[in-house]
């Protein structure tokens, strides 16, 4: 298997396509064994435990978001490092990212651990649900820096064109979550407790698969000097990877507080929020992976001072996107109602309910994908184009809209307000960095020129 992949050379559309599709099965093995997750809860352990994972998620995205962003802005560095060929700068980069990476997972899991219950509370969680939310977080939390390292292999992976060594490991954790959560939440009913370390168990798995792969890779051959801060590279790597991480804070105030307002409605219509927004893994797979591969491809072009390539290769990737969403907006559409009665269970009256509630949702999401897929695409390339300002003022734009939405359209339509706050989110963000990807490319190119 190879363990890297330059993307300075060849056709922009086939590298970003390939690059991205084994990352879009291995995020639809990670999806499945979220779907199961749920599933096997929402079964045997009720819909009053299906509503607590959902009350549980928007923290657990806090929490996590955090570390990831630092990673992914880390990866954005790396990136670049390969694509100029640059060896020493490579590895630096990559061990320095492992050490703050390190740092930061620490800081997060503490302050993390000691706010769990005061933050639930503040967001009106039902008192029926937020014991079992409680428990939960203390399993995902206490078990972060699982998640951290497997988090930072695979945006090392990405970034030197690695995006097969990902797949196997996803692959590998779903089988093990799967197996996992048969275990403990059917077998030994340990309920939501049971799926957080089934899930943070599947994650050490695939940690451990991507740090053989690093292994492998002879540019990434490290000395002790790698990992020890000095110079001006802990600096750089921390101001990309910064905004990325305020980005993902600002977007999880926004969904604190769409789920503070979903709380309000009962425990009923938490479950049938929940049972969507476990689906919404499935509408962004694609997305996502585009994504890491968009900001691999842009990164390591603007490393090689290939501009020209990098407008080529987001041209391409629009068109792959609209089309990607297109097809899985369909398929929603078609198949949503069925998946979701996976994760629910009641009394008729309840399970009736929950899925009315959680269709409709689905529907108006399906609707609003295409600009979602967009938001990846513009938002990865100027990530990997070194600027995540941008990216970090449209996880703001996503804050103002979400939360606007949900303020004032459930004052106008009641509860159905809610399901319009993410399309809201997405189109603000998207205006934003649509219009700054063009001007940052026509900057570059202006100072290629100049250069030339």
């Amino acid at each position: 298997m190879a363990q890297t992949k330059d993307m300075t050379s060849g056709k922009p559309a086939g590298l970003i396509f390939f690059f991205a599709l084994p990352l879009m099965l291995g995020n639809i093995f990670q999806q499945l064994y979220i779907v199961v997750d749920t599933a096997v809860v929402g079964q045997v352990a009720g819909v009053e435990a299906l509503a607590a994972l959902g009350a549980a998620e928007w923290l657990n995205w806090l929490v996590g978001g955090i570390v990831t962003g630092f990673t992914q802005g880390f990866s954005i560095l790396i990136a670049q490092r390969f694509g100029a060929g640059d060896a020493e700068g490579l590895r630096r980069s990559a061990g320095l990212s492992l050490t703050m990476t390190g740092g930061i997972t620490v800081l997060t899991t503490i302050v993390g651990l000691l706010t769990i219950r005061p933050i639930l509370q503040l967001m009106n969680t039902p008192a029926n649900i937020i014991g079992d939310a409680v428990r939960y977080l203390r399993v995902i939390i206490s078990c972060l820096a699982i998640s951290a390292v497997y988090n930072v292999f695979a945006c090392i992976l990405r970034a030197v064109g690695n995006s097969k060594t990902p797949l196997v490991a996803m692959l590998a954790a779903a089988l093990v979550n799967v197996a996992l959560d048969f275990l403990f939440v059917m077998g030994m009913g340990m309920g939501v407790a049971g799926a957080a370390l089934g899930t943070v168990l599947a994650q050490a798995v695939a940690a451990g698969i991507c740090f053989l792969a690093i292994r492998q890779i002879p540019q990434l051959k490290f000395s002790r000097e790698d990992f020890i801060p000095s110079g001006g590279m802990p600096r750089q790597l921390f101001m990309l990877g910064l905004p990325v991480a305020f980005q993902n804070t600002i977007i999880s105030i926004g969904g604190l507080v769409v789920q503070y307002m979903v709380n309000g409605f009962g425990f009923l219509y938490v479950a049938g929020f929940t049972a969507t927004n476990k689906l919404y893994g499935l509408l962004e797979v694609a997305a996502s992976s585009y994504g890491f591969a968009i900001a691999t491809y842009a990164g390591q072009n603007l490393g090689a001072a290939q501009i020209g390539r990098i407008r080529r290769g987001i041209r391409a990737s629009v068109v792959m996107a609209l089309g990607t969403a297109l097809l899985i907006a369909a398929g929603v559409l078609v198949f949503g109602r069925a998946l979701l009665s996976l994760f629910v269970s009641g009394t008729p009256e309840e399970v009736t309910a929950v899925l009315d509630i959680a269709y409709h949702y689905l529907a108006i999401m399906a609707a609003a994908l295409p600009i979602l897929y967009l938001l990846y695409v513009y938002r990865s390339a100027l990530q990997g184009m070194g600027n995540t300002l941008i990216p970090m003022l449209s996880g703001a734009a996503e804050l103002f809209f979400r939360v606007s939405v949900v303020l004032t359209l459930p004052l106008l339509i009641d509860d159905e307000g809610l399901f319009y706050a993410e399309p809201a989110a997405w189109i603000g963000a998207t205006l934003l960095l649509s219009i700054s990807y063009y001007v940052c490319i026509r900057k570059e190119e202006r100072k290629g020129a100049a250069s030339a």
